[in-house]
C-alpha cells in the first residue's frame, strides 16, 4: 500500500512544526527567561539554540543593550530652599532578567519609572545638602558620582544596572537667578580686589627697592666724591706747601694777585677796606718790589 505524497508532506510539516515549537533561539543582543505555566524555571541562557516544551513552557526576551530614560525639567530644592530645574537622563540595562521580571512583572515601563524615582531621590538628597553655587560649580561631578553610587545599590533590587546619569541642563527660577548673578558679581569683585591689592603690594615693593637702591647709589657716589675731593685738597695743599717753601715772597705775591683778580676782576664789584689793609700791600708798592 503506497503512502501518498500529500500525507508525507503533512507528516513532515507537523513534525517540523512540533520541532520548531520545541526550540527557541537567543541572540547576543537579548536576555531570555523561560516559564513553566508562569513560573520562572531558567533565566541564564547563553546566546544560541535552546529547548522548551510546547504549551508547558513559554519564553520572553528582553534587550541586553543600553536603554535611556529622559526626564523633563523638574524642580529640586537646595540647602537654601531654592528651586533648581534639572533636566537629566539615565543610561541603564538589564543584568538579572529573573529579578527584573519579579520586580516589575517584566514591564520595562514599570522598571524605568521605578528606576527614575530612585535617581530622583538620589539627586534630591544630594541637592538638599548643598547650596546653589556648590550645585552649579565644579562640585556637580562629585554630586552626580555620589548619587550614582547610591542609585546603583538601590537598582540591584530591580535587576538592572545604572550605567550613568548625566545632567543636561540646570535652570534657575527668577529669584535664584538674581541671587546667583549677584554672588557671581560679588565673587568677581572680590577676585578683582585681591588682584589689585596684590598689584599695589608688588608696586610698593618695587618702588621701595628702587628708592633703596637710589639712596645707596647716591650715598656711594657722595662717598667717592668726598674721597676724591679730599685727595684733591690734600694734593693742592701739598702743592701749595711746596711752592711756598721754594719762594715764599713769590708765593705771597702770586696768591695776592689771584685774590685781586677774583675780587676786583668783575665790573660793578665794590670792595670796602681800609687803605692801610695788608690786602693792598702789593698795589701800594709802586717800585715793583
Amino acid at each position: 500500500m503506497k503512502i501518498s505524497s500529500t500525507v508525507v508532506i503533512g507528516v513532515v510539516a507537523v513534525a517540523g512544526l512540533i520541532i520548531y515549537s520545541c526550540l527557541f533561539t537567543v541572540n547576543e543582543r537579548e536576555l531570555a527567561i523561560k516559564f513553566r505555566f508562569s513560573e520562572i524555571v531558567a533565566a541564564d541562557y547563553e546566546p544560541g539554540l535552546h529547548f522548551k516544551f510546547p504549551i508547558v513552557n513559554s519564553v520572553r526576551t528582553y534587550p541586553k543593550r543600553l536603554l535611556t530614560i529622559n526626564n523633563p525639567q523638574e524642580p529640586f530644592l537646595t540647602e537654601e530652599k531654592k528651586n533648581l530645574y534639572v533636566d537629566f537622563f539615565v543610561k541603564w540595562r538589564i543584568v538579572d532578567v529573573g529579578q527584573f521580571y519579579r520586580a516589575s512583572n517584566g514591564e520595562a515601563v514599570i522598571a524605568a519609572q521605578r528606576l527614575l524615582e530612585i535617581v530622583k531621590d538620589g539627586i534630591r538628597a544630594e541637592f538638599a545638602k548643598r547650596t546653589v553655587p556648590e550645585v552649579v560649580s565644579a562640585e556637580r561631578r562629585e554630586i552626580m558620582d555620589d548619587m550614582l553610587s547610591k542609585a546603583r545599590r538601590n537598582a540591584k533590587e530591580l535587576g538592572v544596572e545604572v550605567v550613568d546619569v548625566r545632567v543636561k541642563r540646570i535652570e534657575f527660577s527668577n529669584d535664584v537667578s538674581e541671587s546667583v548673578f549677584r554672588r557671581m558679581r560679588e565673587e568677581r569683585s572680590r577676585v578683582a580686589a585681591e588682584l589689585r591689592a596684590e598689584g599695589a603690594e608688588t608696586a610698593e615693593t618695587i618702588r621701595a627697592e628702587a628708592d633703596r637702591e637710589r639712596t645707596v647709589i647716591l650715598a656711594e657716589a657722595y662717598r667717592d666724591a668726598e674721597i676724591l675731593r679730599g685727595e684733591g685738597d690734600a694734593t693742592a695743599a701739598e702743592t701749595y706747601a711746596k711752592a711756598y717753601d721754594r719762594d715764599r715772597d713769590f708765593y705771597a705775591f702770586y696768591r695776592s694777585i689771584q685774590a685781586y683778580r677774583n675780587s676786583l676782576g668783575t665790573e660793578g664789584d665794590l670792595l670796602v677796606i681800609g687803605p692801610d689793609s695788608d690786602f693792598l700791600r702789593f698795589l701800594k708798592q709802586s717800585d715793583g718790589k
